[in-house]
C-alpha cells in the first residue's frame, strides 16, 4: 500500500474514533440529570418521549466499543501499513498467516500418524480402528455432500456400501479414483435410435438384463431392443451388459447400481439424452497420506469391515 493511501486510512480511522469519543462525551455532559417529567416536545400516535438521560450501562457499552477498537488497531493490522504489535508474525498478523501456523501445528502433530498409515497397504489400513475413525472424519468433511453421511449415495451419486463399482472396487483402484477423480459420459442415443428404438432398448435393459418387470401394457419390442443394444451399447457395457470398469460403464444386470433410477421412464431418459458424471480429484486438496485413510474407510464400507465393532475392540484393549 502506498504512503498516501496508508495515511488516508489512518486519518479517516483515527479521526472517526476521536469524533465518536467527542460526540459521546459531549452529549453525556449536556443531558438532563435524573428522571424528569419534561418531554421532547413531539408526539407519535399519542405517545410522547421523555427527556431522560441515557442509561449508565448503555453509555458504558458505547465507551467499551471505543476502547476495544483502539486495542484492536494496536494489536492487529487496520491502520494502513501498520502491522500490529501481536508477536509471532514476521509480516504482521493476517488470517492467512494464522491459518498457516495452525496447519503447521496440525502437521507436526498428525503428520507421523498419516505417514505410518501411508506406508501400509490400504487393505491393512482398513482394519485399523484409529485409521477408520480418521478416514470417517475425512469422508464426512469431503465426500458426504455427494455420497451422503451414510455413504449410500443419492440420485446421480453411487452407493459406496455395496459391491457395484463403476471403476472397480479393489483397494488401490478406490485410491486411484479418489486421487485423480473420474469423468464419465454416456452419449445421447435419441437421434440415432429414434423414439421407438429408445423405448425398445430401455425395455430390454430393464426386463432382460436387470430382471425387472415391465409396466402393464408395455408394447416395447424386446427382440428389437436386444438387436439395438448389440450394435450401440455393447461397446461399453459388454455383450452381456455387465459393464466395463476401465470405462466406468456400469453393470446393467445389477439394478441396485442404477444411480439415475430403474423405472422405464428414467431408463428411457438416460438412453435418449445421455448422462455425464464427474468426480473431482482430491489429490491437491488432501494429498496422498490423507487419501490413503479415506480410501481405506471407503474400502471398509463395502467389504464387511464394521467400523463400530473395530472401535469397540480397540477400546477394550
Amino acid at each position: 500500500m502506498t504512503t498516501f493511501w496508508s495515511t488516508w486510512i489512518c486519518v479517516l480511522t483515527i479521526g472517526s474514533l476521536i469524533g465518536l469519543t467527542w460526540l459521546l462525551i459531549g452529549t453525556r455532559k449536556g443531558e438532563t440529570k435524573g428522571s424528569v417529567d419534561q418531554t421532547m416536545g413531539h408526539s407519535f400516535d399519542g405517545i410522547e418521549e421523555y427527556d431522560n438521560p441515557l442509561p449508565q450501562w448503555w453509555f458504558m457499552l458505547f465507551a467499551g466499543t471505543l476502547v476495544f477498537a483502539v486495542g484492536y488497531l494496536i494489536l492487529y493490522p487496520g491502520l494502513g501499513n501498520w502491522k500490529g504489535i501481536l508477536p509471532g508474525y514476521e509480516n504482521g498478523w493476517t488470517g492467512a498467516h494464522e491459518w498457516e501456523k495452525e496447519m503447521a501445528r496440525a502437521d507436526a502433530k498428525f503428520g507421523p500418524i498419516f505417514a505410518k498409515f501411508a506406508a501400509m497397504p490400504v487393505e491393512e489400513v482398513a482394519k485399523d480402528p484409529q485409521a477408520l475413525k480418521m478416514g470417517g472424519r475425512l469422508f464426512a468433511s469431503n465426500c458426504s455432500v455427494c455420497h451422503g453421511s451414510d455413504a449410500k449415495g443419492a440420485y446421480g451419486f453411487p452407493n459406496l456400501t455395496d459391491s457395484d463399482w463403476r471403476w472397480g472396487g479393489h483397494a488401490e483402484t478406490i485410491k486411484t479414483t479418489i486421487m485423480g477423480g473420474r469423468m464419465a459420459m454416456m452419449p445421447a442415443w435419441g437421434e440415432v435410435l429414434g423414439e421407438e428404438g429408445v423405448k425398445n432398448v430401455a425395455a430390454y435393459v430393464r426386463h432382460d438384463l436387470a430382471g425387472l418387470p415391465l409396466p402393464e401394457g408395455s408394447k416395447a419390442d424386446l427382440q428389437a431392443g436386444q438387436q439395438a443394444f448389440g450394435t450401440t451399447c455393447v461397446a461399453c457395457h459388454g455383450a452381456n451388459g455387465q459393464g466395463t470398469e476401465a470405462m466406468g460403464a456400469p453393470n446393467l444386470t445389477h439394478p441396485a447400481g442404477f444411480i439415475y433410477g430403474t423405472s422405464l421412464t428414467q431408463l428411457e431418459q438416460t438412453i435418449r439424452h445421455g448422462r455425464q458424471g464427474h468426480m473431482p480429484a482430491q489429490n491437491e486438496l488432501l494429498g496422498n497420506d490423507k487419501v490413503q485413510l479415506l480410501a481405506a474407510y471407503v474400502y471398509s464400507l463395502s467389504h464387511g469391515l464394521n467400523t463400530e465393532r473395530l472401535q469397540a475392540e480397540d477400546n477394550r484393549e
